[in-house]
């Protein structure tokens, strides 16, 4: 029994102290592993920090890259818009020069023609009555006899002689009717003239048309005669004397 106790107490008394060296051995282990822990969760608190900046960072990224795409595009546009600006100024400065140059050409040729024309007005006084050809009509009557249109065709051919020349036709009535219809009929008197002369190749520029009427008389309107003397148109053919000085 004595050998017994001998061999339980030591057996007993090394079990407490391997006891109490475990607890010892795993709180020293507790003590340095919390320090580790504490970095490890400070670790991952920061890496957690980190990740939501690079979120941030790369939401920041993609609104400067769309806001650089926009602006890109606005100044693409804005580009486009100055090339058609000065595409169109080209096309307005280049319309203005035509214009100028056309300008310029339309008073050179007005230039001439005011001096033809003035040089044309100087030498209408040179002008000079070459023969009259008086056509009658029959009372209230516009349209030309037979015996008239010969003497018409007189006056015709004695042009082909004159190379320069300006015919006068005046209407006249007799005194019956008002004004307002003496005057009408004779001007419808003087375009008959003028119109035979034109279909009978007399240049229209070369002749000069007014109706009088009845207020210039050439008779005194007292007789049948007189009344028939005034129911005419008197026909003047003026030629250019080229021997004159303007």
């Amino acid at each position: 029994m004595d050998r017994l106790k001998w061999v339980i107490i030591p057996a007993v008394m090394g079990l407490t102290l391997v006891s109490q060296g475990c607890l010892a051995t795993k709180k020293n282990v507790q003590q340095q592993i919390a320090p580790v822990q504490a970095q490890v969760n400070q670790v991952q608190k920061q890496a957690a920090e980190n990740k939501q900046a690079i979120g941030d960072l790369d939401r920041q990224v993609a609104s400067v890259d769309e806001k650089a795409v926009e602006a890109a595009r606005k100044a693409q546009e804005a580009a486009d818009a100055a090339r058609r600006a000065n595409e169109a100024a080209a096309h307005a400065n280049d319309a203005a020069n035509q214009a100028g140059q056309k300008a310029d050409a339309a008073k050179s040729t007005a230039d001439q023609v005011g001096a033809k024309l003035d040089k044309a007005m100087d030498s209408l006084d040179n002008y000079h009555l070459q023969a009259t050809q008086k056509v009658y009509f029959g009372s209230g009557r516009s349209n030309l006899s037979k015996d008239e249109e010969e003497k018409l065709d007189q006056t015709i051919q004695s042009l082909a002689s004159v190379k320069y020349y300006v015919i006068e036709v005046e209407g006249f009535t007799d005194p019956i009717g008002g004004a307002a219809y003496n005057l009408a009929l004779s001007q419808r008197r003087a375009d008959a003239v003028q119109r035979y002369l034109t279909l009978h190749d007399v240049p229209l520029r070369k002749i000069h048309v007014v109706g009088v009427g009845k207020e210039d008389p050439k008779a005194v309107n007292k007789t049948r005669a007189d009344r028939k003397e005034n129911r005419r148109v008197d026909v003047r053919i003026y030629a250019l004397d080229l021997a004159a000085k303007n």
